[in-house]
């Protein structure tokens, strides 16, 4: 049984083992165990339950894993989207005064639509269309991308009026703590422990335990709550013209940011094949889209790839089992929710650093000697963490190599749907040049 079971996930193809799997599993969780409570905190501003918020988050964060990786096979775990939750909760909810009943209507169809476009082949198609040439580029902006959001989550960096980010006060306990783990998960590396990752994360937690940095208070919950928001969604009322434009944005951001995860996490891995494809590309679009629409039924916002699943990468996972063992762990978060915020911003943060760290070595295939390359490269990799957006750089990144490529006469008729893209993307940055 067991060897049918590695069979099916490679293992020997892909040079892995059950005990780095459930390692690769265990950090990758660990690393994205903040969604369980940052989720319900800002759909909780839209009216929903917050109980009800945080098992519909571990449900369809679960689900979507286990999907993902029984069925696609890859290392990548999902739950409810960062950015796209906010954007429901502010811009739709409160912005616009739609009921989060109806928002989460949109949601729900902005599922069957991605759905619809993954059986039609289309998505497939538009990870097609990015060059091979900007695959380095969007895993080294990502990795610049994770490490600045570990370095803003330990406090290494601040926001600064006058210089936009400045140094933050090294000197505070929270930071101090997080430099500590920094110093700790760097030297387990450099000694070549292949756990270094979560043995770094719980090795803080409980230097902070000790020295009483970290301060924890278990709240009531019960997973059962989660009928508060399970199938309240109204699909009729997202039907509504006046809703287009909200399903528009959920489907655009959604899809772009996944790819580029899509991109960086297998190009790191090494998962992607000798014509930079990546294998079984339907199948993961199948399961992100079937983990937004159940996430939907259960009560919130869009379910995506995330890019924590690095983290897991980075300690050797590379095959289905990865995401299934994240998958599961999140079922046990469903009964023990509140145990969840006994780990520390400053445990994970230095992780998410040397995880960007580890993503940027792709920058070395880059051909910088080739401006048509080099300057698309450059912007991809710089804007994705300057606008805080994987979608953002991806679109930077595209649309000046399809320009360059026009203008240096080097058309080529089989990057139609690049140039098709490149508009596309052009329209959307006048369009939110206008709000």
């Amino acid at each position: 049984m067991r060897s049918r079971v590695e069979d099916y996930f490679n293992f020997a193809e892909l040079g892995t083992t059950w005990r780095t799997e459930m390692l690769a599993g265990m950090t990758t969780f660990i690393t994205m165990a903040y969604i369980v409570f940052v989720n319900p905190a800002i759909l909780h501003e839209t009216g929903m339950p917050i109980a009800a918020v945080t098992a519909a988050t571990c449900l369809s964060a679960a689900f979507g894993s286990i999907l993902m990786g029984a069925v696609a096979k890859y290392p990548i775990a999902l739950a409810p989207g960062m950015g796209l939750n906010a954007y429901f909760t502010y811009s739709v909810v409160k912005g616009m005064g739609v009921p989060w009943q109806t928002a989460l209507g949109a949601v729900f169809l902005s599922g069957v639509i991605f759905l619809l476009l993954t059986i039609g082949g289309i998505r497939q198609r538009l990870v097609h269309a990015i060059p091979k040439e900007l695959h380095a580029a969007v895993a080294g902006g990502v990795g610049l991308f994770i490490a600045f959001i570990g370095l803003h989550n330990a406090g290494i960096i601040v926001a600064n009026g006058a210089t936009v980010v400045g140094l933050g006060n090294l000197r505070s306990p929270q930071t101090a703590l997080a430099i500590f783990g920094l110093l700790l998960i760097g030297l387990l590396q450099v000694f070549g422990v292949r756990a270094s990752m979560l043995i770094g994360i719980i090795g803080t937690t409980l230097t902070g335990y000790m020295l009483g940095q970290v301060h924890w208070q278990p709240t009531s919950y019960h997973i059962s709550e989660i009928t508060a928001t399970a199938f309240k969604l109204d699909i009729r009322g997202a039907l509504h013209i006046g809703v287009f434009e909200i399903i528009f944005v959920f489907l655009f951001v959604d899809l772009f940011d996944n790819i580029g995860t899509l991109v960086a996490v297998t190009k790191k891995a090494g998962l992607m094949d000798e014509a930079h494809h990546i294998p079984r590309l339907s199948k993961i679009f199948l399961a992100d889209a079937t983990a937004t629409i159940a996430g939907s039924l259960a009560g919130t916002s869009t379910v995506c790839s995330y890019i924590e699943s690095s983290a897991g990468v980075a300690v050797g996972g590379r095959s289905g089992i990865t995401a299934i063992v994240t998958g599961l762990l999140f079922v046990v978060a469903l009964f023990i929710a509140p145990l969840m915020g006994a780990i520390p911003t400053a445990a994970t943060s230095p992780a998410l650093i040397l995880v960007g760290a580890l993503m940027l070595g792709s920058v070395r295939d880059i051909e910088w000697g080739d401006p048509l390359i080099a300057i698309p490269a450059f912007l991809t990799l710089i804007t994705i963490p300057l606008t805080y957006s994987i979608a953002n750089g991806l679109s930077f990144g595209m649309v000046s190599f399809a320009l360059l490529q026009l203008g240096s006469g080097r058309f080529r008729k089989q990057d139609w749907m690049l140039y098709l893209l490149a508009i596309l993307f052009v329209a959307r940055f006048v369009y939110m040049g206008k709000n």
